[in-house]
């Protein structure tokens, strides 16, 4: 009976020990993770995802998550070209497509892409004027997007997307651009009624031409004229007179006087 308790108090502790060392080499890495085998410091590769198992103690494991990450990247203040002070801000979207590189090269690849962004925001801003950040939104989202993803490339990071999402102007431009908007509409009516008069003047000058040319269109005129007088209650009547006849009738004075 003692030498039964012996061997048992000599096999728990072993069983024990197996057991531990046997739940430190069973890993588990999600459908969405990779796990960056380290083995005596050195990098043996990625594994993932499923359950495989490492040596404890010789080997360590680092999860890397390969979902795109969402990162918005705060309101930065910068000049434009053309010397008006904005304030934007942006969201950008990354994944990791190489977990290795995402360890050994950098040491936190999501503060490092968060940096890019912010610094390569405020570049773009700078290079570009205000006329530009408000109508070519798209053509300066992607130019962020390729110059981030240049920057993120020796890591392993993919930028798919970057969005400018707010332009922040101070009182004095927005109140500037709203004089700027008026008197643009301003000059603008202007034309279209400088215009219009244009083709006014020149509709009144070919119909001019017509009844020159064209006696009995002056008299249909006439008569249209009065027809348009006499559908009003009026107690005056105008009767037209050609200013040929007017012409005649004034040589006709002068010559007796």
């Amino acid at each position: 009976m003692a030498g039964l308790i012996e061997f048992v108090v000599g096999v728990v502790p072993i069983i024990f020990l197996l057991a531990v060392i046997l739940a430190a080499s069973i890993k588990i890495v999600q459908e969405y993770e990779r796990g960056v085998i380290f083995r005596l410091g050195r990098v043996v590769g990625a594994k993932g995802p499923g359950l495989f198992l490492i040596i404890p103690i010789i080997d360590r494991m680092i999860k890397v998550d390969l979902r795109t990450v969402t990162l918005d990247v705060p309101a930065q203040e910068a000049i434009t070209a053309d010397n008006v002070t904005v304030k934007v801000n942006a969201v950008v979207y990354f994944r990791v497509v190489n977990p290795v590189d995402a360890i050994v090269q950098i040491e936190d690849y999501r503060r490092a892409t968060w940096q890019i962004a912010q610094t390569s925001l405020r570049n773009v801003i700078g290079q570009s004027g205000l006329d530009q950040i408000l109508q070519e939104r798209e053509a300066i989202n992607e130019r962020l997007q390729n110059i981030i993803d240049e920057s993120t490339e020796p890591w392993g990071i993919k930028v798919s997307i970057v969005e400018i999402k707010d332009v922040e102007l101070n009182t004095q431009m927005v109140r500037a651009m709203a004089r700027q908007a008026e008197a643009e509409r301003e000059r603008r009516a202007k034309i279209i009624h400088a215009e219009g008069e244009f083709e006014a003047s020149a509709r009144l000058a070919e119909a001019a031409k017509m009844m020159a040319t064209e006696p009995g269109a002056m008299i249909l005129r006439y008569l249209q004229t009065l027809t348009e007088i006499g559908v009003e209650q009026n107690t005056t009547t105008i009767f037209p007179i050609p200013i040929d006849l007017m012409a005649g009738l004034t040589d006709f004075v002068t010559k007796r006087s």
